[in-house]
């Protein structure tokens, strides 16, 4: 007789076969973790001390300085005393509230993650730009990346690192540089032809191009990927905060395990603001660039 069963019901694979696949792959990955675990905890060990010492620079340091520092890297950016003084309103507020210390922790870990995700992405995204073999390997991981839901970054990190601030930099990296990378790609690849074309007729070499040319051309898009990548690392503060990260979204998670509702209200908030100051920084940073270059061109 026919057994018509999957009619109604869909053909799987066995448990006992599933169960084999994943005991198979969960032991090797656990055999990696014990063989190279040290050694990858090893080449981390710098950037941990980096980022041990840049919070507990910002924690240390008398506020008032800190905050005349923001203020003058804010000014120096932007050149708008009206961002300067929604900047220092923000923070003030948020230092009144009893935040400071949790703020410049999450301040400094976003600030790292942002550093490492410009540092890695724009040169992917130049090879992308410049090799479309290089765009066809790389876009199906991007986009593999950007619809992981976040929780399962932080599997094979704590794995293999543990918990701590380097798997949560790792994780949150990960998260947070495909906008990045796409859009530095994207806006290489959008620059005029015939612009190249003319520097190449000057005798300008490849690489004369594209750091003369093709980036400073790119550089409103370019701004335009890190804005995002900062805005998707600031997401991951609450999830990195499971895997021991401190800062803003430690608050948030025990607001959520305890039901603290203002607690969770002020640390969501002081997100917020940092979400906001980042991106009107950057956005207002980006369109004076924008315009010195253009002022450049036409003089």
């Amino acid at each position: 007789m026919i057994d018509s069963s999957w009619l109604t019901e869909f053909p799987d694979m066995s448990r006992r076969d599933l169960l084999a696949i994943r005991q198979t792959l969960d032991g090797a990955y656990r055999t990696f973790s014990r063989a190279y675990g040290q050694s990858i905890e090893d080449f981390f060990n710098p950037l941990l001390h980096f980022l041990i010492w840049f919070e507990n620079l910002l924690i240390q340091t008398p506020w008032w300085i800190v905050l005349i520092a923001i203020i003058g890297l804010v000014y120096a950016a932007t050149r708008s005393w009206k961002l300067c003084t929604g900047v220092l309103i923000s923070f003030l507020a948020i230092g009144y509230f009893g935040m400071w210390e949790d703020t410049m922790r999450t301040l400094s870990i976003i600030t790292v993650c942002t550093i490492l995700s410009i540092c890695i992405g724009i040169p992917i995204g130049i090879l992308m730009a410049g090799s479309d073999r290089a765009r066809s390997i790389i876009t199906p991981l991007l986009d593999i990346m950007q619809t992981m839901p976040a929780f399962v970054y932080l599997i094979p990190v704590v794995m293999l690192l543990g918990i701590g601030k380097i798997p949560g930099v790792i994780a949150v990296v990960i998260y947070a540089i495909p906008p990045v990378i796409r859009l530095t790609n994207l806006g290489i690849r959008l620059v005029n032809k015939e612009t190249l074309e003319a520097a190449t007729a000057y005798g300008a070499t490849a690489t004369q191009r594209l750091f003369g040319v093709q980036i400073p051309l790119a550089m409103p898009t370019i701004m335009a990927g890190i804005n995002q990548t900062i805005m998707m690392a600031l997401a991951m503060v609450v999830v990195a905060s499971m895997i021991g990260v401190k800062g803003l979204g430690q608050p948030v998670l025990k607001s959520i395990t305890n039901q603290y509702f203002t607690l969770g209200l002020l640390n969501g908030l002081a997100i917020v603001a940092l979400a906001i100051i980042f991106d009107r920084v950057s956005q207002t940073y980006a369109k004076r660039a924008q315009r010195h270059m253009e002022g450049s061109d036409n003089g």
